[in-house]
Formats: structure tokens, C-alpha cells, sequence
């Protein structure tokens, strides 16, 4: 199974993925965070912490290599395909074994070349299914133990690396209420599980005197109205749609069938209940992108699974359903990475891309701030002051009427000064009429828009 994910992932062996805005992002945190600036107080981005500090961790190790980060997603993918395949084969969760489960979840993690990198949903992906397989063992011995508070932890671990992720506390909670004889101890011990590495957190952050920043990045974020383009719309259900018909198929099969005893229909209940939850997910994503959905991956693979192993008569036509999934997700994957259809947009996210930016030939390996979405400003720069999210820096930098905003800006403008800034939103000139101290460090450059600091006089 791992030759087979290798020989899958084979185009990202050789190179070329485009980078996306998101993945710019994530690098750009990981480079604050090794400044010594922290995560939310100095950074302002809507990251949960633990992947921030699995980015910080990365870009001590080797910086922006885009490799890096795709050589840690393909052995995140990995543990996932050989966990999964273990869990349905060595638990007779299916009625044969066979490592179809594992190729398939490992075929659905190359639906689009955005599953390739490290992303906060791939990892906290991982714990989910962590806490799916103690859950599993719950099932087999139809007795609750203290296993149930390791069930929420993993929850909670996989919260803290994807915040949208605490939604499967609702997945624990009724899975244990329908599937168990779970008392109201059991469900106290797992939402204990599940509160303990969360409240580890916001101690952490009480302790720094950040837990409004804590506040106003993460927690509230995520409820912010997302505006999303069409086109993005369009990408992601072509990427999703041969997962998603496939795993249908198989659930309406498994659903009608007799062949299984009572263990193996709970499992299927509680993955149909793991689907709901991350339908659920999807209002709280940030943005959409294929990347996004690998959350839905593992009750698809387990119900398509079921699909390709369901046909009684040996008439091959299985295996060439296989292959043709196979064939299209991977021509999909290729004409992401590699445009291999000319003229044609599909799978090539587009609207994500990192796309080099037309700044002056002088602003290389620079301190900037980008006022405004940015798309490809920081290539080539670093990232100067918090303000690195723009839908959560935007109302304070917009209000510039309300004196504590502009006292905040000015003292992150000190903090940490940026040598240019790239006004995409038309606010330096309000900015610097408001703070006098700012006007006379920061001049118009002959670029539109482009405001340069100038050198503090002897």
C-alpha cells in the first residue's frame, strides 16, 4: 500500500505543485513564530495553535522548502492509509479482508494536488481517526471503560490542530449515546477528555495576558461570513464528485445488505454519523478547496470499499470500475499540478495560487506589509507587523476614527516596522494623517500604492 501511495504521489516526487495562498500563509506564521513573536498577540491569523507550532517547527528545520512540507504531508498520509487499512481488516469491520480499504483511502488522498500538503485538516485528520479506532474497540467489547476520556482527547488534540474539528465532540457524544450503554459518567469522562488539552491552552494563553487575542483570532473567527467565488465552487465538485458518488454507492449497498452482524452495522451507523459531522465542518471553513474535504475521507473510503468488494459475479466488472476511478482522479491530480490539458482550469485552483506579484525590482527579501488580500506580495518578502490575516486585521484598520486602533497600529508599526507597504485597500494615507509619527517614516513610493520607509536620521 505504501508503494502504491508512493507511485500515486509520484508528481509531487518530481516537483511543480503550485503554491497556494493558504500554504504561504502557514509558512509565513512558522517564519513569525521563529522570530519570537507569538501566535495570536503578535500574529494575528486564525491558525489553531498546534499547527502552528508544527509550521514553526518546519521552518526551523527548512524554512519555505515547499518539499519539506510535502514530504511531512505524504508521512501524515501515510500512518492514515496504513491505520485505516489496519483497523478495517484486523476488526472485521468488513465482511472480507483485503487491503482494498487502504488503496482507496489512499486513491481518495489524490484527488486533487492541494491534499499534498501539510495542511491543519490532513493533520487533524489523523487524531480523528485515532479517536474512530478506540471508539472501535468500545463497540467490539460493547462495555464502556475509561476509554471514552481517551476518545474525547484525541478529539480535543485534533480540535487544537483545526478548530472547525471540535464538531466531532457531537460525533463522540451520540455515537457513545446510540451505540453504547455510555452512562452519564462516561459522557462526563469524555468531555473531559476532550476539554483538558483545550483548557491546557487557554491556560497557557491566560497566563501570556493574550487570552483576548486568543479570543478574537480563533475563537470568534471561525464565525465569520466566508465569501467564496463560484469558480471555487465549481473546482471543488469536480474534484469531490467520484469520492462522493462512489461512497454513496457503497453506503446504499451496505445499507440494504444482511450479511453483517450486529458490530460491524454499529461501525457503519458511526461513520455514517463521522459523514454528518463533517458536513457539518463545512459552514466554518475558511476557504474551499479539495484540501479541505479530506476530513470526509475516511467513512468515504469505508463505504466505497464496500462497494468494490459487493459484486458476486467475478465479471471484472469491479476491478474496471476501479481503475477508472482511479485513471480520473489521477488525470484530475496531473491536471492540477501540471496543466496537461491546455485551456482548462479545472482542478488548477486558480483563485488559491500564490501568483508572483509586479512589485519594483527592489523589493526582494523585504520586510512588507500587505494592506489588503495577499497573493503573492510575500514570495519573495517576509512579514512585517500582526496584521498577516487580512479579514481579521481589516476592521481594526479600517476604523482609524477610533483612537485605540490607531494606538494599536502605531505600536505595531514600532514593534515591528515594515520596510514597504503595499496599500491594496487605500489606507495609508488616512493612517498617516491620523499618526504624524508614521508620516514622517513612511514616504509614497513611485509605485501606486507602495509606501517606503525611510531611514531614521542620525
Amino acid at each position: 500500500m505504501v508503494v502504491f501511495f508512493l507511485l500515486l504521489r509520484l508528481p509531487f516526487l518530481f516537483g511543480g505543485a503550485p503554491l497556494l495562498v493558504p500554504e504561504l500563509s502557514w509558512m509565513l506564521v512558522g517564519e513569525q513564530l521563529g522570530h519570537g513573536f507569538m501566535l495570536y498577540k503578535d500574529i494575528w491569523d486564525n491558525i489553531s495553535p498546534l499547527s502552528g507550532l508544527v509550521y514553526w517547527l518546519m521552518d526551523t528545520l527548512f524554512g519555505r522548502a515547499q518539499w519539506a512540507y510535502q514530504f511531512a504531508a505524504m508521512a501524515i498520509s501515510i500512518v492514515q492509509i496504513l491505520y485505516f487499512n489496519y483497523l478495517v481488516r484486523s476488526k472485521d469491520l468488513l465482511s472480507v479482508r483485503s487491503f482494498i480499504p487502504g488503496a482507496v483511502y489512499a486513491i481518495f488522498l489524490s484527488i486533487s494536488f492541494d491534499l499534498g500538503t501539510l495542511s491543519p485538516m490532513l493533520m487533524a485528520t489523523t487524531f480523528l481517526l485515532f479517536a474512530f479506532g478506540t471508539m472501535v474497540q468500545v463497540l467490539l467489547r460493547r462495555e464502556v471503560s475509561v476509554q471514552v476520556f481517551e476518545i474525547g482527547l484525541y478529539i480535543g488534540i485534533a480540535t487544537l490542530f483545526y478548530l472547525p474539528a471540535c464538531l466531532f465532540m457531537l460525533w463522540g457524544f451520540f455515537a457513545l449515546l446510540f451505540y453504547t450503554g455510555a452512562t452519564f459518567r462516561h459522557h462526563l469522562l469524555g468531555f473531559f477528555g476532550a476539554a483538558f488539552p483545550l483548557l491546557m491552552v487557554v491556560l497557557i494563553f491566560y497566563m501570556s495576558g493574550s487570552l483576548e487575542a486568543l479570543n478574537r483570532n480563533l475563537l470568534t473567527s471561525v464565525f465569520q461570513v466566508k465569501q467564496y467565488d463560484l469558480n471555487d465552487f465549481f473546482s471543488l465538485l469536480i474534484s469531490i464528485f467520484l469520492p462522493l458518488f462512489i461512497g454513496v454507492l457503497g453506503f446504499l449497498r451496505i445499507s440494504t445488505s444482511i450479511r453483517f452482524v450486529n458490530f460491524q452495522t454499529r461501525v457503519q451507523q458511526v461513520l455514517a454519523l463521522w459523514f454528518l459531522a463533517a458536513i457539518a465542518t463545512i459552514p466554518l471553513m475558511q476557504f474551499l478547496a479539495p484540501m479541505q474535504f479530506v476530513i470526509f475521507i475516511p467513512p468515504l473510503a469505508f463505504f466505497a470499499s464496500y462497494y468494490f468488494q459487493s459484486f458476486k459475479k467475478k465479471n471484472y466488472l469491479d476491478e474496471l470500475q476501479f481503475l477508472a476511478m482511479t485513471g480520473a482522479i489521477l488525470t484530475l491530480q496531473y491536471q492540477g499540478m501540471r496543466g496537461i490539458i491546455p485551456g482548462l482550469s479545472v482542478g488548477r485552483l486558480e483563485n488559491l495560487q500564490a501568483k508572483a506579484s509586479a512589485l519594483p525590482a527592489e523589493i526582494v527579501n523585504r520586510k512588507i506589509l500587505v494592506l489588503g488580500y495577499h497573493q503573492g506580495e510575500y514570495l519573495r518578502n517576509y512579514s512585517a507587523t500582526p496584521y498577516l490575516n487580512w479579514d481579521l486585521a481589516s476592521p481594526y484598520l479600517k476604523d482609524l476614527d477610533n483612537f485605540e486602533n490607531v494606538v494599536q497600529v502605531y505600536d505595531n508599526f514600532q514593534k515591528d516596522p515594515p520596510d514597504y507597504v503595499i496599500d491594496k485597500s487605500d489606507i495609508m494615507p488616512k493612517l498617516l494623517e491620523r499618526v504624524p509619527a508614521l508620516k514622517k517614516q513612511f514616504v509614497l513610493s513611485a509605485s501606486k500604492g507602495i509606501y517606503k520607509r525611510q531611514a531614521s536620521p542620525e
